[in-house]
């Protein structure tokens, strides 16, 4: 699993939180939402997590604690099996070949 730089992690984390200040502060600027959902976009990738809030958490344990003590707790985080997948709906039928 690569990890990014710490250094990188704290900045885009700052970045994240000065423009969800000034979202906050403006929200009918669409510049400024723009710019933040961009910032927040950016912090998920860096994350790898799928919500900027998940993102900015991970962000901030990341830069908190030791990389042992992080990869560790990746590691306990529960997975989803064969029987928490979701399933297709039902009357939907798959296709099969003839």
């Amino acid at each position: 699993m690569l990890l990014p730089a710490r250094a990188e992690v704290a900045r885009q984390l700052r970045r994240y939180r000065a423009w969800e200040r000034m979202m906050l502060a403006s929200p009918a600027d669409r510049a400024v939402r723009a710019t933040f959902e961009n910032s927040g976009y950016t912090l998920c990738v860096l994350m790898g997590k799928r919500c900027a809030r998940e993102a900015a958490d991970a962000a901030e344990r990341f830069l908190r604690t030791t990389l042992t003590t992080y990869l560790q707790e990746q590691d306990d985080r529960p997975r989803r099996t064969g029987a928490a997948r979701r399933k297709p709906p039902t009357g939907v039928r798959s296709r099969v070949a003839r």
